[in-house]
């Protein structure tokens, strides 16, 4: 009986990989040009990438990467892209306009339109400054972390709790999705976004033991926002991928 039992969920488990396998789908790689810490860098090459989504959504979307397949945002197709790195770690903005480069490394205050951004901080590094002012906000269980980073002095004091109006959905103790509301301070105004009529979705993910994070902030056009929720999940996915 026992035997049988496991003999069954184990074909449940196989039916449910093949499955999975059966929905990834090809989608286009999108190179995007960067500039940081020794100086600008030209596209990674590649051209398609593998993904769990829809056929429907692969049609809409393509996978963008300033730095090598597999480390990037899925995202419209058509939009422009460009990517930041430094000792801290590394930024890709998404968008359907031509970006500002030059401002971003000058007087950069946001964009306001629709914007996907997505940023890799690393908390080992300078980047733990932004590592600590996320984790004071919505990973109570590192606080510890936040708290000592705080300490140093020299970064911005860090606020500990969520913010006012962020709507929270906890994925477990290191990833929680969240949207900002319209003309409201929050996550996804942190920092690549400025505020404005639409929310913003997201979501925020510790990975590893120092911790490092990843924050992605979304916010498409209205006849695009179906896509979001699969955009987020994906980040979720790679971010998964690298935990292993």
């Amino acid at each position: 009986m026992i035997l049988a039992l496991w003999a069954q969920t184990s074909l449940v488990a196989q039916e449910k990989a093949v499955s999975s396998l059966r929905t990834a789908v090809s989608v286009q790689f999108i190179g995007c040009k960067s500039d940081g810490q020794v100086g600008p860098q030209e596209a990674p090459r590649g051209t398609t990438i593998s993904v769990p989504i829809s056929l429907g959504a692969a049609q809409k979307l393509a996978y963008y990467s300033a730095f090598g397949e597999g480390v990037g945002v899925l995202a419209p197709r058509g939009w422009y892209c460009f990517g930041t790195y430094g000792s801290s770690g590394s930024a890709l903005l998404v968008s359907p306009q031509p970006i500002d480069t030059a401002s971003m490394f000058s007087t950069w205050d946001g964009l306001s339109g629709p914007i996907i951004g997505v940023s890799n901080w690393e908390g080992g590094s300078s980047g733990r400054f932004q590592v600590a002012e996320i984790i004071a906000r919505v990973f109570p269980a590192y606080e510890e972390f936040a708290t000592r980073v705080m300490e140093e002095g020299l970064g911005r004091p860090s606020k500990f709790g969520p913010y006012p109006k962020d709507a929270l959905t906890y994925k477990g103790k290191t990833v929680v999705e969240y949207r900002t509301p319209a003309q409201a301070d929050g996550l996804g105004t942190h920092l690549w976004l400025k505020k404005n009529g639409s929310s913003i979705d997201g979501v925020a993910i510790l990975t590893g033991q120092t911790p490092d994070l990843t924050l992605l902030s979304v916010r498409l056009p209205p006849e695009l926002s179906g896509l979001t929720s699969i955009i987020v999940h994906q980040v979720e996915r790679d971010a998964e991928r690298d935990r292993k």
